[in-house]
């Protein structure tokens, strides 16, 4: 990991410090970053944690600006159609770019066309917990309790079509198993219901399960990613547990409006990519619970294509859609 950081930002550096004169004087003024959700969660800390070190590098503040509604779609269409000058930036996910182009059936963008990549901040993994009351203590165990009950089991999401949601669907749809889906408005009212054992599994993000698991409130099974998480480094993938070739991980990025200039996009790649290289920065990313990746244009727009065509065959897959 630490030569693919090496290489990328040195790519980056040297592309920067060739750029022609659109670039020379740029920034000049504020940046504002739109992050399509409220402030607080996996989103806002991922963009908070890379903008300040990438104010101190680009010599001008980055102004993160929080527009919540429509699972993020309305603040990703109004990045879309900002002006392409490099003032206004986008925090790209998994949710905006991958599956509300299917979700919703006028998000109103096109998540290859209407943006400029900038590159991948980092990818985070959740963990399947259920409640302690359920007899089940790994994810082989859960699937045959699941089919010895069909549709009996219930879990929660944080909403229809949330990678949550998703990413349940994905592993019911891979172990052939019936469970009951019980939306709910957010990850906290999920959470609760899931400690009084209203709900039997909830596929959280890292950093809240951390204390309920220590406390014995919920019991863990299983990371979604394609690797170990060192916040639970003794937990199994569900890959590696049950399900060979399971991966649910959420991709954090920055975007720019389509048009940015070429030159533009390589300094901002380059201030990213060198926050993304100090240990501070990773250190606080990993406590988060998420993985650093520092990545080229190129290689973020490709991981948007990809992740845009597996999870819009899930959604179609879920039945989810939101008017």
């Amino acid at each position: 990991m630490r030569v693919l950081i090496a290489a990328v930002l040195g790519a980056g550096i040297a592309a920067a410090s060739a750029l022609p004169g659109v670039a020379e004087d740029y920034p000049t003024r504020a940046i504002t970053l739109i992050v399509p959700y409220a402030a607080g969660g996996g989103n806002d800390t991922m963009a908070r944690i890379v903008a300040d070190k990438m104010s101190r590098i680009l010599g001008q503040q980055i102004v993160i600006e929080n527009k919540g509604g429509a699972g993020g779609s309305i603040a990703t269409r109004q990045v879309a159609k900002a002006a392409p000058d490099g003032y206004t930036l986008g925090l790209g996910g998994t949710g905006t770019l991958a599956i509300n182009p299917t979700l919703y059936p006028n998000v109103g963008y096109d998540p290859r066309k209407d943006f400029a990549p900038v590159g991948l901040i980092a990818t985070s993994a959740l963990v399947v917990l259920v409640n302690p009351a359920v007899p089940a203590h790994s994810i082989a165990e859960l699937i045959a309790l699941a089919k010895q009950k069909p549709g009996e089991l219930n879990y929660a999401s944080a909403g229809p079509g949330s990678g949550i949601h998703l990413g349940s669907v994905l592993l019911a749809y891979m172990a052939g198993i019936e469970l009951t889906h019980i939306p709910y408005k957010g990850s906290a009212p999920a959470l609760t219901d899931l400690i009084g054992g209203h709900v039997a599994i909830y596929f959280s993000s890292l950093p809240p399960a951390i204390g309920l698991v220590k406390d014995g409130k919920v019991r863990a099974l299983a990371v979604t990613g394609p690797t170990r998480s060192a916040v639970f480094p003794d937990l199994p993938t569900v890959a590696e547990a049950a399900l060979p070739g399971y991966e649910t991980v959420l991709h954090y990025g920055i975007v720019a409006p389509a048009g940015t200039p070429r030159p533009i996009i390589e300094k901002l790649n380059a201030a990213l990519n060198a926050a993304l290289a100090q240990e501070d920065v990773r250190a606080r990313i990993v406590t988060d619970g998420a993985e650093p990746l520092a990545t080229t244009p190129e290689q973020y727009a490709a991981d948007i294509d990809r992740e845009e065509a597996k999870w819009s065959k899930i959604v179609k897959m879920s039945g989810a859609k939101v008017e």
